[in-house]
Formats: C-alpha cells, structure tokens, sequence
C-alpha cells in the first residue's frame, strides 16, 4: 500500500506528532483481529487527517467508510467545540468494536456512527459539511462524491483514500478496480469547480477543495 520504501515511511514517522494509546490500541487489535487490516489508515496518514482538520477546524464531518474509527478519531481532533463527526459504514459485524472504541475516546459525544449503505444513509443527514472523507468501496468513490458534493460548504474540504491503487494506475493495461480508481480520478482532474491534488500519503490522498 505504501509508496516509499519502510525506511523512509519510519522517518517519516519520526518527525511527525505521536499516536495517543487509543489510536496504537486500535491499530494492533485491527492487524490481530480484522481481515484486511491494511485498509486502517494507520500512524502517517492519521497524523494527515488530523492536521488538516485541525487546519479546517470544521464543525460537521462525513466519514463514508468506518472500518475500526481509526480515521475517525484522527479527523474528530480538529471538530470545533460543537463539532459532530458523521461516520457511515455497511459491516455490522465490526460494530461492537467500533463502539468500543469511540467509547474510549474523549471524542464520544461528538461521533454519530451510523450502519446501513451509505448511498440511502447520506440523504438522510440534513448537513452541509465542512469535511468529507470518502474511505469505502471504491467502485462508488464518484456516486459517493456526487452524492455529498452540494452538502459540502464553499471552501470545504473532500478528501479520497486508495487513489494510488498500490501504484495500479500507471499501468496501460488495467483490471476493473484499477480502472474504477482511474475514472474517478480523470473526473475529478476535470471538475472545474473544484481545486485538487494528490498527496502521495501511503496509497494516494486525493485533497479537494470546492470553489466558492
């Protein structure tokens, strides 16, 4: 998933702001306990999310994509003092440990987690959003972007995950996931009412902002 080599990644690491014990916490029972623990954002990317919700200082967020809270957790340190972070995700079956973990969290009361399909979940939050992060099944990162983007404010923030598919994309001939990232990213790059770039953070962060 990563684009650098491991040395560099721990460099990285060094000269960045420490995890708190929730967030190690969560890191090793999601690598003991969860299939595909790489999906969790992890340290780097984490301290990413974070600094640029602090950056934000956002007072409504949309996760769409739970997996552990790792990434929740990591964007709710930025929320204002009346913040609330909207975190969508469809596996019931990690629900008692995502509770789990937002029950630690000095962030508890500010989290509405929310199970069920994200494409029928969305339109029921009365929001504009100052932050969205898209995280989940990647086949829906355009539907999910078209979905939020008249909920996201003038000046707001979305942010994709996996846009880099391991590297996947600089390749000319492409299976069907890879091409699904390949498309939504060529709609993007021509989506002139947003500013955008690619953070190449672990498997590629695309930051968008929306004009206005």
């Amino acid at each position: 998933m990563s684009l650098i080599n491991e040395d560099l990644q721990q460099l990285l690491i060094t000269y960045c702001e420490p995890e708190s014990e929730l967030l190690q916490k969560i890191d090793r029972e999601t690598n003991l306990k969860v299939l595909m623990p790489r999906m969790l954002s992890g340290h780097y990317q984490g301290r990413v999310l974070s600094l640029l919700s602090k950056m934000v200082s956002p007072k409504r967020i949309l996760e769409i994509g739970t997996f552990t809270g790792y990434a929740t957790l990591c964007l709710a340190e930025g929320l204002t003092a009346d913040g609330i972070i909207y975190t969508l995700d469809i596996n019931a079956e990690l629900e008692d440990m995502v509770t789990t973990n937002f029950a630690e969290s000095a962030y508890k009361s500010k989290i509405k987690y929310i199970l069920g399909d994200a494409t029928k979940t969305v339109n029921d939050l009365d929001e504009i959003f100052d932050i969205v992060f898209i995280d989940a099944d990647k086949k829906n990162n355009g539907t999910y972007y078209d979905l939020i983007f008249d909920r996201v404010r003038p000046g707001g923030i979305i942010i994709v995950d996996n846009v880099l598919w391991s590297g996947k994309v600089l390749q000319d001939k492409q299976d069907k996931d890879t091409r699904n990232i390949t498309t939504f990213n060529d709609k993007i790059a021509d989506d002139e009412r947003v500013e955008k770039l690619i953070l190449p953070v672990r498997d590629g962060l695309f930051v968008i902002r929306k004009k206005g």
